[in-house]
């Protein structure tokens, strides 16, 4: 029995060591010290209402996630994948702190008998998926309290019990954030009405840029630079880097498919001379969910599979070994067991073509090329002539902080976020997709603000141009209104006047095909076949008919209306815990020092190495 106890605290210690393990961090940081003292004399990253986040704990919770996620995904985690890891624990540590502030300002506090109550009877969901504390398929609650009770628990429980405490706390703080929730029935039925009430409308855009023509409108230097002057918080800038980068492509050529396809050729032989389907399956397939059983996909309808698979396979017949097909997947053999009409039941083996031999070799050797510049000082010149002679284009582009690198309609992971660490002139790491590999130079980073008109005077000239084009654009607006009013309905009218028109719906409040909410409001006010005025928004200028409205079913309302109400009042709950904690942490005094420390390690380092 104690060996059986201690295997299940051995397994049960590894899942919820990851849950304890930012508890114990924060508690190492410090920043809740009356005293303002650190169980670390290490630098702050900085400060939560003026109490110091040790630098060390910070680290420490920041590396145990990253170990939590690595376990679940293996492969390298990427510098997005890692800042984003960044960020989301120091959100962490920003929510602990604002929330302790809150227990104290209330008096929230937790006795040991709600802790042991909790922990008897509310098990964490981690240890509830747990499988040894299943039985057939259930979690078993006589087991786990077993558990607990045995020696084998002792070591966890101090940690365990800490984190049922901060929850209770956080529980007892946020039912009182919540308590006076309630929606009442008129309240109920305009949520109702405004989830199921449906509009069909008739909608004409006049759209600036488009209804009136650049030769309509003229810019003045004068008038450039006067609206330059007064609209500067329009042009602010995030901080931008300049960057030059080549990518070196990693699709398959010829020579893979050639290859994969001798591959598929042997493998067909193979069962051709005797060999079983479903142990060369197993053994060879690149469909993992299929190889597990022996390459059978089971039934299928006709147009489910790729077309080509499927133009195979309902051509085949019964138990015929297919030649190799070539699917966007790569090469099959398929093996169809039985058809009737458009169903077809049968197994198949997946060749995929990848890149192999001398052109994997050969791939690798220029990857190797361009990771031997990584983290270096790179001139302008050297990175030229390297790509230069790998027969790669350089290209430039520039990235604003806080967004990602794109080659063309191609998002580039990670690039966006080193070219903020990284130092001017040096290069990136080889940073491998699934299509390319690239490498990136830093050639220079700009400040955020507002740049210099003489940076920025074509921008300026389009802004100018549009607020002209949307003065000419409102009085083609009233005149459409007036040929309206005449009697010429919204099509003709649009048509006469070169605007678009088109009807939208039957449509409702909810998730709507239009993003102006004035528009979407007024649909539903109008009563059907009147028109409205003209409705300008930041998207344009529209006038629009309501052709129909179909009301909510006041009758099926009625029939639901007790359990609208609770998932009315859930919801309400959840916004209202949602804003209560955001404003918590918009009322917050946050410096945030994380970017200039690690900035000036990786200087340091650098220096270092250097």
């Amino acid at each position: 029995m104690m060996k059986s106890v201690r295997s299940v605290a051995t397994k049960v210690a590894a899942v919820i060591f990851g849950a304890l393990m930012l508890i114990f961090v924060l508690q190492l940081s410090g920043i809740f010290d009356r005293n303002n003292g650190s169980a670390f004399s290490s630098t702050a990253v900085g400060k939560i209402n003026g109490q110091p986040v040790d630098a060390r704990a910070y680290q420490a919770a920041v590396q145990q996630t990253i170990d939590n996620q690595q376990r679940q995904t293996p492969g390298r985690l990427g510098l997005e994948q890692t800042e984003q890891i960044r960020n989301e624990v120091w959100d962490q540590f920003v929510d602990r702190a604002v929330m302790e502030s809150q227990y104290k300002k209330y008096g929230i506090t937790v006795d040991q008998a709600e802790v042991v109550n909790a922990m008897r009877t509310q098990p964490i969901q981690d240890l509830v998926r747990s499988q040894e504390f299943q039985t057939d398929g259930q979690f078993d609650l006589a087991k786990y309290q077993r558990w607990l009770a045995s020696a084998g628990a002792a070591p966890y429980l101090d940690q365990l019990a800490a984190q049922y405490r901060d929850e209770i706390r956080r529980s007892k703080l946020l039912q009182s954030v919540t308590a006076d929730v309630y929606v009442s029935d008129p309240a109920l039925w305009q949520q109702y009405r405004d989830a199921n009430e449906q509009v069909t409308i008739s909608l004409t855009a006049i759209l600036p840029r488009n209804a009136v023509a650049d030769s309509q409108v003229t810019v003045t230097p004068a008038e450039v630079a006067e609206y330059y002057k007064n609209h500067r918080e329009v042009f602010d800038r995030p901080k931008t880097a300049f960057v030059t980068y080549v990518s070196l492509p990693s699709f398959p050529d010829a020579s893979d498919s050639a290859a994969a396809l001798a591959r598929a050729q042997q493998v067909r032989a193979e069962i051709a001379g005797g060999a079983p389907f479903a142990e060369v399956a197993k053994r060879e397939s690149s469909d993992s969910v299929s190889a597990a059983n022996g390459g059978d996909l089971g039934e299928w309808k006709k147009g489910d599979m790729d077309a080509a698979f499927d133009a195979a396979a309902f051509s085949l017949p019964p138990n015929a070994l297919s030649q190799p097909v070539l699917s966007q997947f790569g090469y099959h053999i398929i093996q169809v067991s039985s058809r009737t009409g458009d169903k077809a039941k049968g197994r198949h083996i997946l060749i995929p073509v990848e890149i192999s031999g001398t052109h994997r070799d050969r791939l690798e050797a220029q990857a190797d090329s361009l990771d031997r510049l990584a983290d270096q000082k790179v001139s302008p010149a050297a990175f030229a002539d390297l790509a230069k002679a790998m027969g790669l284009s350089v290209r430039n582009t520039s990235i604003q902080q806080g967004t990602q690198v794109l080659d063309g309609n191609i998002v580039v992971p990670d690039g966006g976020v080193w070219a903020f660490q990284a130092a001017t002139g040096t290069a990136s790491p080889v940073i491998e997709t699934g299509f390319a590999y690239y490498l990136f130079r830093l050639d220079s980073l700009v400040k955020g603000g507002v740049p210099e008109l003489a940076d920025i005077r074509g921008s300026v000239e389009s802004a100018v141009r549009d607020e002209k084009k949307l003065v000419k654009a409102r009085e083609l607006a009233q005149t459409y209104i007036g040929r309206l009013d005449k009697g010429e309905s919204l099509a003709n009218a649009a048509k006469a006047m070169g605007f678009p028109n088109r009807e939208f719906g039957p449509f409702r409040r909810v998730q709507p095909p239009l993003q102006s909410g004035e528009v979407v409001g007024t649909a539903f006010a109008l009563k059907p076949g009147a028109h409205s005025g003209v409705l300008e928004t930041p998207q344009g200028i529209y006038v629009i008919e309501t052709i129909a409205i179909v009301p909510a079913d006041s009758a099926a309302f009625v029939k639901d209306q007790e359990k609208l109400r609770t998932d009315s009042i859930r919801r309400a709950r959840q916004n209202r815990v949602r804003n209560y904690l955001q404003a918590l942490k918009d009322a917050a005094t946050i410096v945030d020092n994380r970017a200039e420390i690690y900035q000036r390690s990786q200087a340091q380092a650098q220096q270092a190495a250097s």
